[in-house]
């Protein structure tokens, strides 16, 4: 995975990662001069918040981190722009694997979650990944893919994939994750966990056949029936004419745990979802949670005629997660009562 050490490789705002870690994964804030310090150097802010300043440097500022301590200089030779998909793809399948990869190696489910795997026959496992046409499902995760490749490569390859998981690469632009799907007829299931996409939806095509996503919304996907937006920084949740989400009509799951909610009213925006049946909300910053009441969801929705009064507030939901946040009243946790089917995991 290397890249060309040349400053212009990198532009503003690019997602990057680590030459010696695609685990250890930044932003461009800054590119040029440091003063006090020779040649050009790359001013970075790190995902996961471990670095040395917050952008500023003797009493220069360079670039403003998210943190006090998020923000580094390295230099173009310590970091790469990443890969291409298919070159992830022959780093993971092809290449003989680490003990590293051995000891990570899992397959999504069908609800997209992670199952380890024994590594048991290697050789015939090996064999078998290796011819990427029967691929079905593949992990790119934590590999630093950034861009699809040369035009109608990835259909080519895999042509038969069905489960993508792209969790922690550095995708950004809409159109790349566009171009990727478009390639592959039969993907069904798509992660994009961790990857900071633009919040500009632009060049991506309706995904009609997808129905376990990341990140996307609902007039691009008619038939979701899971959203999974871990780990992204929400703290509010915006809609576009209506104070209450709408659409989703066969959305069961929605994961928004480790972000940064902390107001319920937030949350009550997902009320009027009829086939919602798990919500999961661990390790935000909630501190207080009820159930609306009608006056509450009028409120909430105003002189919305499009609004069906009948519909009863989180109806189907059965599965409510929220360890990981700062309840304690006893109000909170008594109405989890008038829930009407729900099942409480804390």
């Amino acid at each position: 995975m290397q890249s060309s050490s040349d400053s212009n490789t990198f532009k503003l705002d690019q997602r990057i990662h680590s030459s010696i870690d695609p685990r250890r994964v930044s932003t461009v804030k800054y590119i040029g001069p440091v003063e006090g310090y020779p040649g050009t150097w790359v001013g970075v802010d790190w995902d996961n918040g471990e670095a040395k300043h917050d952008g500023s440097l003797n009493g220069i500022r360079y670039f403003e981190a998210r943190s006090q301590l998020s923000g580094s200089f390295v230099r173009t030779q310590n970091l790469t722009a990443g890969i291409s998909f298919i070159e992830s793809l022959y780093i993971r399948y092809r290449d003989q694997p680490t003990q590293e990869d051995e000891d990570e190696m899992y397959v999504l489910s069908a609800s997209n979650r992670r199952v380890s795997v024994q590594f048991v026959g290697k050789e015939k496992i090996q064999d078998k990944l290796s011819r990427l046409e029967e691929l079905t499902g593949a992990s790119l995760s934590y590999l630093g893919v950034s861009n699809p490749g040369s035009p109608n490569e990835i259909s080519n390859i895999v042509p038969n994939l069905k489960e993508l998981d792209l969790t922690g690469n550095l995708l950004s632009e809409w159109k790349d994750v566009g171009t990727i799907c478009e390639q592959l007829p039969s993907l069904v299931a798509l992660n994009l966990s961790n990857n900071s996409m633009s919040h500009e939806i632009v060049g991506l095509p309706q995904l009609k056949r997808i129905h376990i996503l990341n990140e996307v919304l609902k007039d691009l996907l008619p038939v979701i029936e899971e959203l999974h937006l871990m780990g992204n920084g929400i703290n509010a949740i915006q809609t576009a004419s209506s104070s209450i989400v709408q659409g989703f009509d066969s959305l069961r799951l929605l994961n928004l745990e480790e972000n940064c909610i902390a107001e319920w009213n937030e949350i009550l925006k997902f009320s009027q979802l009829r086939s919602l049946e798990e919500l999961h909300l661990n390790k935000n910053n909630l501190n207080h949670i009820f159930y609306p009441d009608h006056d509450t969801i009028n409120k909430m929705v105003g002189g919305d005629e499009s609004h069906d009064q009948s519909c009863i507030p989180f109806q189907n939901l059965r599965c409510l997660r929220l360890g990981g946040n700062d309840i304690e009243d006893l109000a909170s946790v008594d109405s989890l009562n008038s829930f009407p089917k729900l099942i409480v995991r804390l």
